[in-house]
């Protein structure tokens, strides 16, 4: 069947990746536990998108009985639409008060820099070295981890690297912002964001020390840019706080979302300062034909409504406490270098050798591919692929937690053990 279904995916075109070595061929999910088609159990520990947990009963009752009635778009009034909204922005500090909504995260992003430009009137972008934030042509220009060309508009800066940084993280990230302001003036391009991932994922999952943001944001806004915050992968409760950008001192211009925001629906947004919707909506229309269509705000509200009724934040920052001592019981290995995140959003950074800490690619595919065999989902991240992804549902437990490390502990040893044989 396997084998059936990979010649099938021809259709598809060459673009598409799939995970591990070996496919996987799911077909069943509930809560933090997925089954292929055999039948076999499979613990997900690296899927952020069903935040609450997969084929959750509320988002899919929210789902058929907003569908069973109307389906329609923004250009029609709704309760629906508003409630959520109204629910959504409440969760942000003053002065984000407005929303907009989108299909995706892409979307959102794309959305955000047309926001920025046109309350800035610069075209002037800053992004981390290794980031990613969306599939869009404007996007993937400012996208390095997708290996394409950036755009002459956009500067690219090192990650606030906690590991391998040296001195004040957040005085050299925000050095490295000023020095990138500069050569945009220099070469007469207007500023209009900086924009990051507030968890720096695709970089290799940076959290601390908190508030090395400070210095950068001051940057871009004395040259009269704006700071969008990428919340696509740490919104929603993952950090221990219901938006990762919370964990500093400071307030984003712009929030976008995504992945989570639907548990699986496509959902995606910004949340901003109304005196940028304001200028941007003086100077342009928009429509999303399905951005905030009434089984989307429907789907939305069940989900943030199970976040907040459950107390889904101080879930994971109460779990994540049991899973940073857990995994810290890891360090005894060779190959971990640094172990780093908060709440339920964890970096194993391998290498080869701590010293030099030269980055373990190879081993940490080796071990993504070995714990997938052995039944437990994780990822890997960082611009060498080297840093072991963990971001489960939020309905992962403690019992969890344990299957989890036990698993790396045995998978660790495994791979590096055949590793060295081959040597």
């Amino acid at each position: 069947m396997t084998q059936s279904l990979l010649d099938r995916r021809r259709v598809l075109g060459p673009a598409y990746r799939l995970f591990y070595a070996e496919p996987l061929h799911l077909v069943r999910g509930k809560g933090v536990e997925l089954f292929d088609a055999d039948g076999r159990r499979y613990l997900d520990a690296y899927n952020n998108v069903p935040v609450l947990g997969h084929a959750h009963p509320a988002v899919v009752e929210a789902l058929a009985r907003q569908a069973s009635l109307l389906n329609t778009h923004t250009r029609y009034l709704h309760d629906a639409v508003l409630d959520y909204a109204e629910r959504l922005v409440a969760t942000f500090p003053d002065p984000l008060i407005r929303a907009m909504f989108t299909c995706s995260g892409s979307e959102a992003n794309d959305l955000a820099l047309r926001i920025a430009m046109t309350a800035t009137g610069g075209n002037g972008v800053i992004v981390t070295a290794n980031a990613y934030h969306g599939v869009t042509a404007l996007l993937a220009a400012m996208s390095p981890s997708l290996g394409l060309p950036t755009a002459p508009t956009v500067r690219t800066v090192p990650p606030p690297d906690s590991y391998r940084g040296q001195g004040d993280v957040g005085a050299a990230f925000g050095r490295s912002v000023a020095a990138a302001v500069a050569d945009m003036r220099r070469a007469g391009i207007g500023v209009a964001a900086l924009l990051v991932d507030t968890t720096f994922a695709s970089d290799g999952l940076f959290f601390d020390p908190v508030d090395h943001l400070d210095e950068a944001v001051a940057a871009v806004r004395a040259a009269g840019g704006l700071f969008i915050a990428d919340e696509v992968q740490g919104g929603f409760g993952r950090s221990g706080r219901m938006w990762s950008f919370l964990r500093h001192s400071l307030v984003p211009d712009l929030v976008t979302l995504g992945k989570p925001m639907g548990n699986g629906h496509p959902i995606g947004g910004v949340v901003t300062r109304g005196d940028l919707l304001d200028i941007f909506g003086a100077r342009s229309r928009y429509f999303n034909t399905f951005g905030g269509n009434t089984v989307s705000a429907a789907v939305g509200l069940a989900v943030l409504e199970t976040i907040q009724s459950e107390d889904l934040p101080g879930h994971a920052a109460r779990l994540g406490e049991q899973l940073s001592e857990r995994l810290s019981s890891l360090r005894g290995h060779p190959s971990v270098g640094d172990i780093r995140g908060t709440g339920l959003y964890r970096g194993i950074e391998l290498v080869t050798d701590r010293e030099t800490r030269e980055p373990a690619t190879d081993l940490a595919k080796a071990v993504t591919d070995d714990m997938a065999r052995n039944g437990v989902l994780i990822g890997v991240c960082g611009g060498a692929s080297n840093v072991l992804k963990i971001r489960p549902p939020l309905a992962f437990q403690a019992a969890h937690v344990e299957e989890l490390v036990e698993a790396l502990d045995k998978s660790l040893s495994r791979c590096a053990g055949a590793q060295s044989r081959e040597r």
